[in-house]
């Protein structure tokens, strides 16, 4: 089987996209990030979707965001949003983390090379999202170029490792069918930034996954404070 690193937060969009990865018939290997955030919890989600997969190996590296901060999901100082439709994809909100996707883009590639995987799967959207810079497909397209002149594979084994976006232009209504479609496990998802055991139901994450289900016609399985 060919493998395949996959960036795993435990939220929705990146427990599809491993659901994808699979679909493909590729051998998994999850990543995942303790960067310090607030919403930690999110990391027993990704343990639970690893499990669910019954992956060989889910590696969780730890790096501390927070001694950088400037956003409300590293820095306790700063409170997070509730969530606002209104604001447009050009406007950069508050939860940014700065450099949060290339950073961990560089782990996967280097995580990649070392397990002799071909693919990087990462669950990026640029339809339904937060105005995030770092989830474009210019960035990733970037990202690329510059991945295939600084690893080995890239090279001198002239085999470059692939970025692959599979939820690149989907809306979050899209991801939550295709996520059902394949049977991913969404009960184990946590997509909230404020880090409750249930969702808050009113930051700009919960209320895209909210909308996206709603329009879906799929019930979220997780539990909300406030719907």
């Amino acid at each position: 089987m060919e493998k395949a690193v996959v960036l795993l937060s435990g939220g929705l969009d990146s427990t599809v996209c491993m659901a994808v990865a699979r679909s493909k018939g590729l051998e998994v290997y999850p990543i995942s990030f303790n960067y310090h955030q607030r919403h930690s919890i999110e990391l027993e989600s990704a343990k639970k979707v690893a499990e669910f997969y019954n992956v060989k190996k889910h590696l969780i590296i730890e790096t501390n965001m927070e001694a950088i901060g400037g956003s409300a999901l590293t820095d306790d100082k700063i409170a997070v949003p509730d969530g606002d439709f209104a604001h447009g994809t050009e406007d950069i909100p508050i939860t940014y983390v700065p450099a949060r996707n290339l950073i961990f883009l560089s782990y996967a590639m280097g995580y990649a090379e070392v397990i002799g995987a071909n693919q990087v799967f990462i669950g990026v959207n640029a339809v339904d999202y937060s105005g995030y810079p770092d989830c474009r497909p210019e960035f990733i397209a970037s990202f690329q170029k510059t991945a295939n002149l600084a690893t080995k594979a890239g090279t001198a084994d002239a085999h470059p490792i692939s970025i692959a976006t599979p939820l690149q232009n989907l809306s979050k209504k899209e991801i939550v069918q295709l996520g059902s479609q394949l049977g991913a496990p969404l009960q184990f998802t946590h997509s909230c930034y404020k880090g409750g055991v249930k969702a808050c139901g009113v930051c700009d994450s919960c209320k895209l996954r909210l909308r996206g289900f709603a329009e879906a016609g799929v019930v979220d399985p997780v539990e909300y404070e406030n719907m």
